[in-house]
């Protein structure tokens, strides 16, 4: 009696996580496919489109990604994702994805306005949609604030105009959130915090947060529709997608975050951690600061102080891991250091319950590593 009790609360828990998710989730986005990851959650999510314009009687395969952003490690997945170096092992990998500009402002004009670089980055996109042949593309698939590249944030009206593109061109939309849901950038959803709605949000991490294996693909009424005729069901599943012991995980998670007021919080709170970090500007070595809610990066310059840029061997001496993300362990501080693009990438995510000692703490480590490889950038 007693295990089938508990048998019965965990089947229980996994129903009910993912309606506490439905509750959760923006507009019309009433519906929740359970996975083991995030990278699993995208996947899920490309075959839901696939499977979508099939039973529409159509035959779209397609999608378009961002350069440099990274969605999982799948083979769909990786495909998806537009990080040279992890894809190129792994080629020729799943055909039919273009991808296009993403936020980041390298190479752009210096002068150029918040406006003119939106139209430039919607026209990008529009372009990759018509030389693909519209008709084929199932899903445009990106992150509210792109991870990879150093907390990518969007100009304003980029996510306007991505939401009109879709509808223009019939594509559904995809908000991948395994990363900016569940409080991070200060809303349940990065894309309510940045005013669109997608067809599909693909989660995990904060789900549970990081204490249970699971994720969710969130797909709103008018894609469900289409599979929930009779004889009809979605031609993918997990082995342990949904498992009900990680879902009441998820369930309580979820239930602590709502009763903290977690995004709320970390609303609250963000405007101390901007004001933290970009006082790390005043250090030459500091390129730009950049984020929203609890999800920050710091760039850090890759030149000489003349602006040539550092050799390889050079890079490695100033950046390597003891001089970096080695000294700033030292101190106290877990973070990940990112030397895969033109400049070196400091990811400051801090717990979504820190407070302003943390904050400075994290400051002040910062400021010192810094400071210090930045006597070693010069003197070379």
């Amino acid at each position: 009696m007693a295990y089938s009790s508990l048998r019965s609360s965990f089947i229980i828990a996994s129903v009910n996580s993912r309606h506490a998710l439905a509750e959760l989730a923006p507009d019309d986005l009433n519906h929740v496919f359970l996975t083991p990851s995030g990278g699993e959650s995208v996947e899920a999510a490309w075959k839901i489109a696939r499977q979508y314009y099939q039973l529409r009687g159509e035959n779209r395969w397609k999608a378009i990604a961002r350069d440099m952003a990274y969605h999982g490690t799948t083979l769909g997945a990786l495909s998806l994702g537009g990080i040279r170096r992890m894809r190129s092992p792994f080629e020729p990998l799943v055909p039919a994805v273009a991808h296009a500009r993403s936020t980041a402002r390298a190479g752009r004009p210096a002068d150029e306005s918040e406006e003119d670089f939106t139209a430039f980055l919607l026209d990008d996109l529009e372009q990759r949609i018509v030389s693909e042949d519209p008709s084929t593309v199932a899903m445009i698939i990106l992150e509210p604030i792109q991870n990879h590249a150093g907390s990518l944030t969007p100009p304003n009206g980029y996510f306007a105009g991505i939401r009109a593109l879709a509808d223009k061109y019939g594509i559904l939309l995809v908000s991948d959130e395994t990363i900016t849901a569940f409080g991070r950038v200060g809303e349940w959803f990065g894309s309510t915090r940045f005013d669109f709605t997608p067809d599909i949000i693909t989660t995990a991490k904060g789900l549970s947060s990081a204490h249970a294996v699971i994720g969710a693909a969130i797909v709103n009424d008018l894609v469900y529709e289409h599979f929930s005729g009779v004889g009809v069901s979605l031609q993918h599943g997990n082995t342990f997608g949904g498992h009900p012991v990680m879902a009441a995980v998820a369930l309580k998670n979820l239930e602590i975050m709502e009763r903290l007021q977690i995004p709320e919080r970390v609303r609250a709170k963000e405007n101390s951690l901007r004001d933290s970090l970009e006082s790390l500007r005043d250090l030459e070595i500091v390129s730009d600061v950049r984020g929203a809610g609890f999800f920050w990066s710091v760039e850090l310059t890759g030149s000489h102080a003349n602006g040539s840029p550092l050799s390889q061997p050079q890079r490695d001496r100033v950046f390597a891991r003891p001089h970096l993300a080695g000294a700033l362990e030292d101190r106290g501080i877990l973070t990940r250091v990112s030397l895969d693009g033109v400049n070196p990438i400091i990811c400051v995510s801090p717990p979504l319950v820190a407070e302003d000692r943390e904050f400075t703490l994290i400051r002040d480590a910062l400021a010192e590593v810094l400071s210090e490889i930045d006597s070693t950038r010069k003197a070379l």
